[in-house]
């Protein structure tokens, strides 16, 4: 009988530490599920360096998941641009955050295309595009032609140069070959002609031409031309025209030089120099076909009028007449 009483007492012993065991491991589990859904706050890491964005992350026992994409700016390279959660938001220890960085732009080098005829990079450029299919480089309008040896349409020169770096959309400036100038020009005489006559010879004969006022007794009326006339120049020699001021301006007149300047062209374009008074009269001052570059006209007009720069036909610049 005590023998039974023994074993009856060893296997309650046994129960309760077994349970016992349960129980320290139950809590055990409990503890860890518990902390293992702890309830942290995404940090702001957007606009930060990307290792100080991990450090801010990994303090908040929350891991990245990086997703890299292409920009601009060569300044946002490394930063995150994008976070997922948003900043704020509560989540469970252990979270992976969706980080957007950037990787800065692909750089490109620029070819040399010095040689080459402009109808066919024009071609080529079509399909130099970046990773998301945006044009890389494109072409700066107008194009620049200038008289050469080259054979007309080939580039004489390049901007930005051969192997420059570039991280995103560039345009680019060429100058190109306009052929060779063979058509020579007889330089007509200016020197004595009045102003409006001046500028009627140079609309019918299209010189290249530039004015300069100087004082003089004379009175509006061109001293002096730089080639002389009778010389043979090529089309684009500019004449040199002296013009001495009027000696009669009214009060309410002044006698200026206009100039502006323009891009150049491959042909000689229509301009036109059109003058408005404040009364609503309308004069032309200039009528000539024009290869581009500088462009200097004296003009004698009340003030307040208008002068309207036009190139074929369409308005470039105006500009009032102050005293």
């Amino acid at each position: 009988m005590a023998k039974k009483t023994g074993n009856t007492k060893n296997f309650f012993i046994m129960s309760i530490g077994f349970m016992i065991f349960l129980v320290v491991i139950s809590v055990s589990f409990f503890s860890f599920i518990f902390r293992g859904e702890e309830q942290v706050m995404v940090p702001d890491v957007q606009r930060k360096e990307i290792t100080e964005a991990l450090v801010k992350l990994q303090e908040k026992e929350l891991w990245p998941r990086i997703q890299l994409r292409q920009t601009q700016s060569l300044q946002d390279k490394g930063y995150v641009l994008e976070q997922k959660p948003k900043a704020g938001t509560f989540v469970k220890a252990g979270r992976q955050i969706d980080l957007v960085v950037s990787q800065g732009p692909i750089r490109h080098h620029v070819e040399n295309y010095i040689g080459r005829k402009i109808e066919d990079v024009q071609k080529d450029l079509v399909s130099f595009t970046d990773a998301l299919g945006n044009s890389l480089l494109t072409i700066k309008e107008p194009i620049i032609y200038e008289f050469s040896t080259e054979i007309s349409g080939t580039i004489l020169r390049q901007k930005p140069e051969a192997a420059i770096e570039i991280f995103g959309p560039t345009s680019m400036e060429f100058i190109v070959s306009r052929g060779q100038d063979i058509t020579l020009k007889t330089v007509p005489q200016f020197t004595g002609l009045k102003l409006d006559a001046a500028l009627d010879l140079i609309g019918k004969t299209g010189i290249a031409f530039n004015f300069r006022l100087e004082a003089n007794e004379q009175g509006e009326i061109v001293v002096s031309q730089n080639p002389q006339e009778g010389e043979n120049i090529s089309a684009d020699t500019v004449v040199n025209l002296v013009l001495s001021p009027p000696t009669d301006l009214k009060e309410d007149e002044v006698f200026k030089l206009f100039t502006h300047n323009t891009v150049r062209f491959q042909n000689p374009l229509p301009l036109r120099l059109e003058a408005e008074t404040p009364e609503g009269e309308k004069k032309l001052l200039l009528a000539v076909d024009f290869s581009g570059g500088a462009i200097t006209v004296p003009y004698r007009l009340p003030v307040n009028s208008i002068l309207i720069l036009s190139i074929m036909n369409r308005e470039i610049y105006r500009e009032t007449v102050w005293q």
